[in-house]
């Protein structure tokens, strides 16, 4: 291999006494403890547990029976109607909150996803969805992708303090 730089000796002398007082230094690696990497383990299952809770899919071509008038709401079959005027009154306060401003179908749909999983492994009853009014996108698909989930006991358009027509409550089946 050729030397791109070659020093001339009188340089190279000069460095040699530059450096000549100078000590290697110590290595200092240092391995994780057991703590660390179960902390670095935990972190990879909730990552992992994410991506699972973000693989329910949303189908577009599903059209369920919602009402078309306003304010929006959404009751399955077997939930009373009184849980959804309680939801109406804001009986239920929302524990958790989704901000879906900015994103595209394919991010809210995961979004969701993860969601509904969030509230059911941390046994929220009731959830905020804020999807904002924009080109009115997202408030079209959002009550048509959550009257398809299995865990959504109903929905029904935020009082105004929730943000009104740009977001929904929802209401989650709880594992007991």
């Amino acid at each position: 291999m050729k030397k791109r730089y070659a020093l001339a000796e009188d340089e190279l002398q000069l460095f040699r006494q530059t450096v000549e007082d100078t000590k290697p230094l110590f290595q200092d690696r240092v391995k994780p403890s057991s703590s660390q990497r179960t902390q670095i383990a935990l972190l990879e299952q909730k990552f992992i547990q994410k991506q699972v809770d973000a693989n329910f899919y949303f189908s577009d071509a599903f059209q369920p029976l919602l009402q078309q008038e306003s304010p929006l709401c959404y009751a399955r079959s077997d939930v009373s109607s009184y849980e959804i005027k309680k939801l109406q009154r804001g009986d239920y306060t929302p524990e958790l909150f989704l901000d879906l401003h900015g994103l595209n179908q394919t991010e809210a749909k995961k979004e969701l996803g993860v969601l509904i999983a969030a509230c059911r492994r941390e046994h929220v009853h009731c959830a905020c969805v804020m999807h904002g009014h924009g080109k009115h996108i997202l408030k079209q698909q959002i009550p048509l992708w959550l009257a398809q989930h299995l865990d959504i006991r109903g929905l029904h358009q935020a009082p105004k303090k929730l943000g009104g027509s740009a977001a929904l409550l929802i209401l989650v089946e709880l594992e007991y």
